[in-house]
């Protein structure tokens, strides 16, 4: 006799016993009965993080087609490369703009046509934004290259750094945060961060010629602003110092909670800044200070000076 548990020829367990009734109807009970499992999800599947990753690839493409694809056409040959690109990425992406629309729609009264006809006018919005998002990231590159000493030649860095890769996701996503689509922003934020380590909200707004050093383990808050030749080293929190809770006992959503960090200014590795502070306009922060005040412009902050006021003056959280 065979024993129970030797593989049958099938590649299959032979006699195994899961009791998949129980187990199928249990967790059809745990879906019921979370926050998440509702008809609304059921009703309407969410756009695929897939289907996405090959968006940001198409979008890669058409945005540096010399670089990432095709070095050797010429100019006519990369123009009808990027046109036929773009047509079909963004062809894509109507359709996941679509998907999040009737994800997050709840009025009874809205149509599939009203949500295609709105998820075409976000993507044709998109696509026209996509020019000056380019020329953001050569901005970024160029800032990055004259900040690197290490750095050999602005392709090294367009093509290298993790800096450039998260702020070229970020980019992206941010236009989508604006035009109403957050759900595929986050996706592609998280796909920079789970490839990079820097973790970009797409709701941050970050000004020209930003340079992230290294970068890994960077976090940049929902609502940070930050201005332009601004430079970050690895391991900086820009990052919350208290979550307000409304009177039901939850999260406030989308206050401004997140630091300023004005034009030219430095942040070297392992600083912390909490809270909505504003660092001043061409200050620097040095390496592991805890900050959770606003300082002036032209500030140098140290970690001795602030754990100097921490004990003289009571500063800190």
């Amino acid at each position: 006799m065979k024993p129970r548990d030797e593989e049958d020829g099938s590649g299959g367990i032979a006699g195994s016993d899961w009791k998949l009734d129980r187990i199928v109807a249990e967790l059809r009970a745990s879906r019921a009965g979370s926050q998440a499992g509702d008809k609304h999800e059921q009703a309407a599947p969410l756009p695929s993080r897939k289907a996405v990753a090959r968006i940001v690839d198409g979008l890669f493409a058409a945005l540096f087609p010399t670089h990432f694809v095709l070095p050797d056409l010429t100019d006519e040959g990369i123009d009808y490369f990027v046109g036929q690109t773009l047509d079909a990425t963004l062809r894509s992406l109507v359709n996941q703009v679509r998907l999040e629309l009737q994800f997050a729609a709840r009025q009874p009264d809205q149509t599939s046509r009203d949500q295609a006809q709105q998820a075409t006018r976000i993507t044709r919005e998109f696509a026209a934004r996509l020019p000056e998002v380019r020329a953001l990231l050569e901005n970024d590159i160029l800032a990055a290259y004259q900040g690197d000493p290490a750095a050999k030649s602005v392709e090294e860095v367009r093509v290298c750094y993790p800096g450039i890769w998260a702020i070229t996701h970020h980019r992206l996503a941010h236009q989508l945060s604006l035009l109403g689509v957050p759900l595929l922003a986050r996706i592609i934020a998280e796909l920079a961060h789970s490839a990079t380590g820097i973790d970009i909200h797409p709701g941050a707004k970050i000004g020209a010629s930003f340079f992230i050093d290294h970068g890994t383990g960077v976090v940049i808050g929902e609502t940070a602003i930050i201005g332009r030749r601004v430079r970050l080293y690895q391991a900086v929190t820009l990052g919350a110092k208290s979550f307000p809770v409304g009177g039901d006992g939850t999260l406030i959503k989308g206050i401004p909670r997140h630091p300023i960090v004005e034009d030219d200014v430095v942040i070297y590795a392992g600083a912390t800044i909490l809270g909505r502070v504003t660092i001043g306009r061409g200050s620097t922060i040095g390496g592991n200070v805890w900050l959770t005040r606003s300082v002036p412009p032209g500030s140098n902050i140290t970690q001795a000076q602030v754990r100097s006021e921490e004990f003289d003056k009571g500063a800190g959280i």
